[in-house]
C-alpha cells in the first residue's frame, strides 16, 4: 500500500528538493541531494551536497542539528548511501544520531546501494518511507540516473538560429545571431558541464574557444571535438588553448594514423580512437568513452549537422534552443539540426516537456526535455521484454 504523505511533507520535501539543486556542478558525478531535518513540526536543520568528495546532505544536515536530530524525521531527496565511498556511509550517520523516521524522495539505483541503504536503516529500528516527489527527485538527478543505468552522459543540445531556423547566412557569418543575454547563459551552461563537444565542421569555420568567460565557473569543461578525419588544425585555438583547458579529439582509427595526431598531441590535445560508423565517429562510442572518463554533463554546441547526427541516433536528452527576432534567408545557409531527420510529423522526436523564456527582451529561448529520467537499465529492460 502506498505511503500517503501530507502538505507539509510535501513541503519539507520541495524545501530539500530547492537545496540540493545549489550543488549543480559542483558534485558531479555524485547526484544532487538535499535533505530536511523536521520534529515536532518544526525544521531543526538542512542540509546538502556541496562538493564531490565533501559530506553528503544528510550528514551536513545531522552537524548542524547537533543533539536536536534524535526522533526527528529525515526528509531526502535520494535514499542515504549505505557504503564507503569518498565519505563514510550516511545510514551510520542517521543510525547514530537517533533520528526515528526517513523519507526518501526515490531509491538510489546505484549498485551498492539500490535500496540498501532503506534495508539497513529498517533494520536499526527506523522508520521508512520512499516515494514523496519522487517524479521531481528523478528529474532533478536525471543526469547521475542516465550515467548509472545508461553508462552515457547527459546530452544537452544547444544552438541559436534567426526566425527562419538558419544558424550562419549562405557565406557562414554567424556572428551573432543570439544576443548578450543569450550568449551569457549559454557561459553559464559551460560553467557546470563536464565537457562541451563541436564537430570538425565548427572549429574549421567558426574557430570558438568553448570556454566559459565572466560566469562563475563551477568545474572546467573538457572541450570535445569529434572529429572523423582529424582535420582539426594546429592553428585552431581549441589546439593553441590545449595546454590550459583540457582538449580531447576523438577520431576514427583510420585518421588516427595520420602524422597529424603527433603534432596535435605534443601541443597538448589527447587524441581518442573510436569505432566507425558510416565513414564517422560511432556517437554512441563517442559518449561511452566520456562515461568512461567519469563525465556526467556533455554540452553539444554544433554545429548542425553533429546535432543533427544525434537527434538521429536518439542521443540528446535536453535542447536549448535559441531563437533570435531577425530573418536570414537563403536556400544555402545552414539549419540548427541537419541529418536524415524523420521521414514523418508522428515520427519526429515530440518533447515531454517544454518551456519557453524571453532573453534581454530579445531572443526566445525554448527549453525541450526529450527524455524521461531512466527507471533501469537497458539491459534489465531487456530481460523483462524477454520473460
Amino acid at each position: 500500500m502506498a505511503t500517503r504523505f501530507s502538505e507539509l511533507e510535501h513541503a519539507w520535501m520541495r524545501r530539500a528538493l530547492r537545496l540540493a539543486r545549489r550543488g549543480a556542478g559542483w558534485v558531479e558525478p555524485n547526484p544532487q541531494v538535499g535533505c530536511v531535518l523536521v520534529r515536532g513540526g518544526q525544521v531543526m536543520a538542512e542540509g546538502y551536497h556541496r562538493r564531490f568528495g565533501g559530506a553528503h546532505a544528510e550528514v551536513e544536515a545531522l552537524r548542524r542539528a547537533g543533539r536536536r536530530a534524535a526522533g526527528a524525521t529525515a526528509y531526502v531527496t535520494l535514499e542515504p548511501c549505505c557504503h564507503q565511498g569518498k565519505t563514510p556511509p550516511c545510514t551510520d550517520a542517521l543510525i547514530a544520531a537517533g533520528v526515528a523516521r526517513v523519507v526518501a524522495a526515490c531509491v538510489d539505483p546505484f549498485p551498492q546501494v539500490a535500496g540498501g541503504g532503506l534495508r539497513t536503516l529498517r533494520r536499526a529500528g527506523i522508520s521508512t518511507a520512499v516515494g514523496l516527489l519522487a517524479d521531481e527527485a528523478r528529474e532533478l538527478i536525471a543526469p547521475f540516473l542516465t550515467r548509472v543505468l545508461q553508462n552515457r552522459p547527459y546530452v544537452l543540445l544547444k544552438w541559436a538560429q534567426s526566425a527562419d531556423g538558419k544558424i550562419a547566412t549562405h557565406t557562414g557569418d554567424s556572428k551573432w545571431i543570439s544576443g548578450a543575454e543569450s550568449r551569457r547563459l549559454v557561459h553559464q551552461l559551460r560553467a557546470r558541464m563536464d565537457a562541451v563537444m563541436v564537430g570538425s565542421e565548427t572549429v574549421l569555420r567558426d574557430d570558438p574557444q568553448l570556454t566559459a568567460r565572466k560566469v562563475r565557473v563551477r568545474r572546467v569543461a573538457t572541450r570535445v571535438i569529434i572529429d572523423s578525419r582529424l582535420r582539426t588544425p594546429l592553428s585552431a585555438k581549441l589546439v593553441r588553448g590545449a595546454r590550459r583547458t583540457p582538449t580531447l579529439v576523438l577520431t576514427t582509427r583510420a585518421s588516427a594514423a595520420s602524422a597529424r595526431r603527433g603534432r596535435l598531441e605534443e601541443l597538448g590535445v589527447d587524441i581518442e580512437v573510436c569505432r566507425e560508423r558510416g565513414g564517422h565517429v560511432d556517437l554512441r562510442d563517442a559518449l561511452a568513452r566520456l562515461h568512461a572518463r567519469g563525465m556526467t554533463n556533455v554540452l553539444v554546441e554544433g554545429g548542425g549537422t553533429l546535432i543533427g547526427r544525434m537527434v538521429d541516433a536518439r542521443l540528446a536528452d535536453e535542447a536549448y534552443v535559441f531563437t533570435a527576432p531577425l530573418v536570414i534567408g537563403g536556400d544555402d545557409a545552414a539549419s540548427g539540426c541537419r541529418g536524415a531527420g524523420a521521414a514523418t510529423i508522428a515520427g519526429a522526436w515530440h518533447a515531454i516537456e517544454v518551456t519557453h523564456r524571453v532573453l534581454g527582451g530579445r531572443d526566445a529561448l525554448m527549453k525541450l526535455r526529450l527524455t524521461q529520467p531512466p527507471l533501469e537499465s537497458p539491459q534489465r529492460a531487456r530481460k523483462k521484454k524477454t520473460r
